[in-house]
C-alpha cells in the first residue's frame, strides 16, 4: 500500500495546491443607487448580484483559499487515476483531527477512522491480500493476514499511519493550499456551472505540460471551492468537497475488534 498511499496523497495535494495563493484580494462591496422610478413594492425582483463582480479569475482563486482557511470541517470525494490504477475515496474530517470515510485502491476497499489522533483502518479480504503483496509477502502471507484481520480494525499509531494520516489532516490540507501562487496566476473565467444544486463561478487553468486544471468556487454563501478537476495529464482526477463546517463524529472502535501491529509479529 506505500506506493499508493504515495500516489493518493500527492494527487489531492496536487489538486488543492491549484487553488492556493498566498494573500486575498478584495473587491470594493459597492452599492448601485437605485433608479429615479419608485419602487412598487417591498417584493419587487432584482437580478441576482454577483459576488465576484469587477474580480479577474486569479483574484477569485485568493477570495477562495480565504475562505476555505475558515472552514472547520468539510466532506471530500475524489476520484484519481494513476500508473493505470484507478484509486477513489469518501472522507469526512474536521479540523481537530477526526476523520472518518473509506477508500478503494485495485478494487479493495478499506474504512478509515481517525479518533483521538490514532489512525485506524478495516479493509476487505481483497484490501489485506494487497497489502501483504505491495510489501513482498507471499501470496499465502497475504491470505494469512487477511483472515487474522478479517473483522477488525488495524491500529495504525504513529509511523505505522504513514501518508494516510495526511489525508486526515484539514490544517495540513488547507495549509498547502497556500504555498504556491504559481500556479494560480494565468487563470480565466470560464461558464458559471451547478455543482450539486449549488451556483458556481468556474476557473480555468492551462499548464505548458498539456494539463487544465478547472475550478469551481460558490457564488452563494462562502466562497468555499466546491470541486477541482485535473484532465489531460498522466494523473486525472477530481475533487468534491461539500458539507462545510458541519460536525464529524468519529470514535475509536472497541478494544476487542483492533489489532495492534505490533502484536502481529
Amino acid at each position: 500500500m506505500a506506493a499508493n498511499r504515495k500516489i493518493w496523497v500527492a494527487a489531492m495535494v496536487c489538486a488543492a495546491t491549484v487553488v492556493g495563493v498566498t494573500g486575498c484580494s478584495k473587491g470594493d462591496d459597492t452599492k448601485a443607487e437605485g433608479d429615479k422610478k419608485p419602487v412598487a413594492s417591498a417584493t419587487t425582483s432584482q437580478a441576482p448580484v454577483d459576488p465576484f463582480q469587477g474580480l479577474d479569475a486569479d483574484a477569485i482563486a485568493d477570495r477562495a483559499v480565504q475562505a476555505m482557511k475558515g472552514a472547520t470541517s468539510l466532506h471530500m470525494v475524489g476520484d484519481s487515476k494513476a500508473d493505470g490504477e484507478q484509486m477513489k475515496m469518501d472522507l469526512a474530517l474536521d479540523n481537530k483531527g477526526a476523520c472518518t470515510g473509506k477508500m478503494t485502491v485495485q478494487g479493495a476497499n478499506a474504512d478509515l477512522l481517525q479518533a483521538d489522533k490514532v489512525m485506524y483502518m478495516k479493509g476487505d479480504e481483497k484490501f489485506w491480500q494487497v497489502t501483504a503483496g505491495e510489501d513482498g509477502a507471499s501470496a499465502e502471507e497475504g491470505k494469512a493476514m487477511a483472515e487474522l484481520l478479517k473483522g477488525r480494525w488495524m491500529k495504525m499509531s504513529g509511523g505505522n499511519a504513514g501518508e494516510l494520516a495526511d489525508l486526515c489532516d484539514l490544517n495540513a490540507l488547507i495549509k498547502d493550499m497556500d504555498k504556491d501562487k504559481s500556479d494560480r496566476k494565468g487563470m480565466t473565467k470560464g461558464a458559471d456551472a451547478d455543482v450539486d444544486g449549488k451556483p458556481a463561478v468556474t476557473l480555468i487553468k492551462k499548464k505548458s505540460t498539456g494539463e487544465t486544471i478547472t475550478m469551481y468556487v460558490a457564488k452563494e454563501g462562502e466562497p468555499f471551492i466546491l470541486k477541482v478537476v485535473e484532465a489531460g495529464g498522466d494523473e486525472p482526477g477530481t475533487m468534491a468537497l461539500s458539507d462545510f463546517n458541519k460536525p464529524v463524529t468519529a470514535t475509536a472502535p472497541p478494544a476487542d475488534q483492533v489489532m495492534d501491529p505490533e502484536k502481529l509479529g
